[in-house]
């Protein structure tokens, strides 16, 4: 069962995404609970998150709009710092990277603040993610956190089908100089624990969310089809009930 704050933040993400031409349902809604978490319980003055898999910016920017952001509201976000956007992504595999520059030039400057990078296990198919994963293993960015949104699904079919590195991925982070950890990625409390609990340790940090594609719409919920689909009116009508 979703709390009346997650079924606000889907609601608000689906009216925003109707008004302005948008998809990416499923997508979205698997990370409802790891943004969240981030924007509710997480995220300081001097932090950063950037939304690498771009496609699930809906509750993205819902979420900005509540600490007085007005990004533009379109299919994937494109960079404006001044309205809460640190990058421009959408292709994906190039937010890690960004993240783990900004996460080095802190460390090397002395500047305070962490750098979170939400992921999809999609982008764990880019070489891009894994030359990240090494350097920043290499340099022991301890600021950066890197969350992948863990639901098995992508645009073209499950990721076990198309491209995965099998459950091992959590020894593979950790051979990199990662700490890794797995977590309820619709568990708000917990995402939040095992966020901030682990923030002392000299190596980077990954976390494994475990969550569910199209989380809280019944008809959408581990169908890969939903990456990127648009509802017809009856189940725009389905929805909006489901999150009243």
């Amino acid at each position: 069962m979703l709390s009346k704050r997650s079924k606000e933040v889907r609601k608000k993400a689906l009216e925003l995404s109707l008004a302005n031409g948008g998809y990416h349902f499923g997508g979205s809604f698997s990370c409802a609970e790891i943004l969240i978490a981030l924007f509710d319980h997480v995220l300081q003055e001097d932090d950063v998150l950037i939304l690498s898999k771009g496609h699930g910016c809906w509750c993205y920017y819902a979420l900005l709009q509540e600490r007085g952001f007005s990004p533009a509201l379109e299919g994937h976000p494109h960079r404006d710092p001044h309205n809460g956007i640190p990058w421009t992504t959408g292709s994906l595999g190039h937010g890690l990277p960004a993240g783990f520059g900004m996460a080095l030039a802190r460390k090397m400057t002395g500047k305070p603040g962490r750098i979170f990078v939400l992921m999809g296990d999609g982008e764990l198919q880019e070489g891009t993610t894994w030359e990240t994963m090494l350097l920043a293993g290499h340099h022991r960015t301890n600021n950066l956190i890197a969350i992948v949104d863990n639901n098995h699904c992508q645009g073209s079919g499950r990721c076990e089908d198309i491209l995965y590195p099998t459950p091992s991925i959590w020894s593979i982070a950790a051979a990199m100089g990662w700490t890794s950890m797995g977590v309820d990625g619709h568990h708000v409390e917990r995402l939040r624990h095992i966020i901030t609990v682990r923030m002392s340790i000299d190596k980077p940090y990954m976390i494994f969310a475990d969550t569910v594609k199209g989380k809280g719409i019944s008809f959408m919920e581990d169908r890969p089809e939903w990456h990127a689909k648009f509802p017809n009116p009856e189940q725009l009508e389905q929805m909006m009930k489901e999150l009243s």
